[in-house]
């Protein structure tokens, strides 16, 4: 038996792994002059694109583990970029809102994502749509299991 089911060629897992491992390196500079870890990045994209949302919302949102993010949180609050504070409707919510430098910093991190393709020159911008579709596809059925045993 040649067992070629086992070979790292033929697994959809380690290129996701690759290509994961890939573009974190790509990032790092980039996010490195705006003092900012790619976690940190995605919770600051996710603030720009709607300010004072809850933490609940997100932790949807971005995906990221509760625990992670509570450091997270707590090492961007250190770094005067958010503040968290208690809903006034419900003091069980937390929000969230960034402070005059965390708003600054995306005049900086505008560039970021015209940077990033530029990592990419075999890709043309269709197949960049296409693997997005791609990889919605791959979260929505690897995350199937969580939502139905949230049901």
């Amino acid at each position: 038996m040649t067992y070629d089911q086992l070979k790292l060629d033929n697994q959809l897992c380690h290129r996701l792994y690759m290509a994961s491992n890939g573009l974190i390196r790509a990032y790092r500079p980039l996010l490195e002059a705006l003092n900012l870890t790619y976690p940190q990045y995605v919770v600051m994209m996710a603030l720009w694109e709607q300010d004072g949302i809850t933490i609940q919302r997100l932790l949807e949102k971005t995906v990221i583990d509760g625990g992670a993010m509570s450091l997270i949180l707590k090492k961007m609050q250190e770094k005067k970029l958010l503040s968290i504070t208690q809903s006034e409707e419900d003091k069980r919510k937390k929000l969230l809102h960034l402070l005059p430098e965390g708003k600054a910093l995306q005049v900086k991190a505008a560039e970021v994502p015209a940077k990033i393709r530029c990592a990419f020159p075999n890709i043309a911008p269709d197949e960049i749509q296409v693997l997005n579709r791609l990889l919605d596809k791959v979260c929505v059925d690897l995350n199937a299991d969580e939502q139905e045993d949230s049901r």
